[in-house]
């Protein structure tokens, strides 16, 4: 493994994390009553998102919400909780998915919202599900060199478009049983919006310190899962069984610099219960020591990490040692540990 793939850090630490929900429930049931001729004549039951995906609901965003809006209300609620004042931002990372254009950058849309200084550095960048975890790395990597004090990363997603757009393409009397299960992981997504505050943990003691990490990638396997807002089409299986060893292959190069065995929490990227329960039996992970929100959140893309953090972080303890785990398709994987 080449050196670059670990890494530590000396002075980064978390100053907060908030997630923010979209405010329309959408369940499996719902899904489910729209999709049931298509079910009847391709030969599928209804009840697969929660029994095998442990989906039970999702959400999404009214139609005049965008995904820069999402990111900036996770943004700001992020930067209250931290007590920062948005002059004093060096560096804004979008990590979203989920774009409504090429051009210009979501950044500069949550830049502005947010009332960022003009020195402040911003930018998109994408890696399907795991651009906030390697927003967080950039981030970190800036803080260590000094030339940032405080840095912002953001993101917004919304499953709205692509599981209507699926919906519609599901019911039409050409759709096959197969293009039900490709679409399949298109239906559990989630909408949402997450956000982190990070700076010098010199300077703030009371923050949760950055440790270090471990990344690793296996791009061989870039087309089991290809999408737009439009249309995604997934291998579940075989992204699953790649996922499960890129997973594993990270651990074990990660145990030379790292002793996660017995960590106070893991939180891993919400995909399902199928990939929840692989990923922790194949690691040895307890999965008492697991947070889950995909069951009424879904697959929130690369905001689930953050998200999930957000949502426990009243559960976590001072000094106590947190891995946030993520993977994205293409494929990359990156694993960063949180000293609480």
């Amino acid at each position: 493994m080449s050196g670059n793939a670990t890494f530590q850090y000396t002075d980064t630490a978390v100053l907060s994390v908030s997630g923010v929900d979209a405010p329309q429930v959408v369940t499996s049931d719902e899904i489910d009553e729209q999709l049931a001729a298509t079910y009847d004549r391709v030969g599928l039951r209804p009840g697969m998102f929660e029994s095998l995906a442990g989906i039970s609901e999702r959400r999404w965003w009214p139609t005049d919400v965008t995904f820069a809006d999402a990111a900036a209300m996770a943004g700001a609620k992020a930067l209250a909780d931290a007590g920062v004042d948005p002059g004093q931002v060096g560096l804004l990372i979008d990590t979203s998915v989920c774009r409504d254009q090429l051009e210009p950058s979501a950044a500069v849309d949550v830049h502005q919202q947010l009332g960022l200084g003009s020195a402040c550095v911003n930018f998109d960048l994408s890696n399907a599900c795991l651009g906030f975890m390697n927003g967080m790395q950039l981030a970190a990597l800036m803080l260590d060199a000094g030339t940032i004090n405080y840095a912002l990363i953001v993101d917004g997603e919304g499953s709205r478009r692509p599981q209507e757009a699926t919906i519609r393409r599901l019911q039409q009397d050409s759709a096959t049983r197969k293009d039900v299960l490709d679409n399949f992981a298109t239906l559990t997504l989630g909408s949402g919006g997450a956000a982190m505050v990070l700076g010098r943990a010199s300077e703030h003691p009371e923050g949760h310190r950055f440790v270090g990490g471990v990344s690793r990638s296996a791009t061989e396997h870039n087309k089991l899962c290809v999408g737009d807002l439009d249309y995604m089409r997934t291998d579940s299986r075989g992204l699953l069984n790649a996922g499960v060893a890129l997973a594993l292959d990270t651990w074990r190069d990660s145990k030379e610099f790292f002793d996660w065995s017995n960590l106070d929490a893991y939180v891993i990227h919400q995909v399902s219960q199928v990939h929840t329960r692989e990923i922790a039996n194949a690691l040895g992970i307890d999965l008492a020591k697991v947070p889950l929100t995909f069951p009424l959140r879904g697959n929130i893309g690369p905001a689930s990490v953050p998200f999930t953090l957000a949502m426990n972080q009243s559960e976590f303890l001072p000094g106590q040692r947190i891995a946030c785990m993520g993977i994205g398709s293409g494929l990359n994987s990156a694993v960063i540990e949180i000293a609480w």
